[in-house]
């Protein structure tokens, strides 16, 4: 039986389509208040727990010596930059969706840790900031201004893989501008050299 156009009931034999089932707004925002506080808690957490640990584990590395403190801070500060913001790069391609994007921006965290890891310790203000500076003064000197010079090399070393990238890709598009116009013009004088030889005198 057809549905009645005035009440608008389905037809006979055809389910309505269903809705899924929404939370109640007062769920959702419990949801997010649990959220925002799980986070600041493991902010808290983290503020004065890494500091420390990363201060000992970078002193573990460098055992004091300043040849070791300048190469481990070019590396770490190097591979740890360069690395997220090509990633970064990738993730800002138009094409890209936004569930892409954001796994993108979460592959670039990850591997930006060391040097976050490093910058909260020179930028910390708590007590496990300070006692990571203190460690890395004796057990890792030169390590945080090695660090800050890669970081500054990983920047310039994305900058010039992006440049070139984006130059072969115009280098290539420009390429074939030029084989479809020479294409189009082979075509052309073909076609006069044939409307010339039909209108020669025979």
């Amino acid at each position: 039986r057809v549905s009645d156009e005035t009440t608008g009931a389905p037809a006979e034999g055809r389910a309505p389509s269903a809705r899924p089932p929404q939370k109640p707004i007062g769920q959702r925002l419990l949801l997010l208040g649990v959220i925002l506080v799980a986070a600041v808690v493991v902010y808290f957490i983290a503020a004065a727990t890494i500091p420390r640990w990363w201060a000992h584990r970078i002193g573990d590395q460098v055992d004091g010596s300043g040849t070791a403190g300048v190469g481990l801070g070019l590396f770490y500060g190097f591979v740890f930059t360069f690395l997220p913001l090509l990633v970064l790069s990738f993730a800002l391609v138009r094409r890209r969706s936004w569930r892409m994007r954001a796994w993108f921006l979460a592959g670039a965290i990850l591997l930006a840790l060391p040097n976050l890891f490093t910058l909260g310790i020179v930028l910390g203000t708590g007590s496990a900031a300070h006692a990571g500076e203190r460690t890395l003064d004796v057990e890792g000197p030169y390590f945080r201004a090695a660090t800050l010079a890669g970081a500054i090399l990983g920047v310039l070393a994305v900058v010039g893989v992006r440049y070139l990238w984006y130059s072969r890709r115009r280098h290539k598009r420009r390429e074939g501008q030029l084989r479809d116009e020479l294409r189009t013009r082979d075509d052309a004088d073909a076609a006069r050299e044939a409307a010339s030889s039909d209108e020669a005198p025979k």
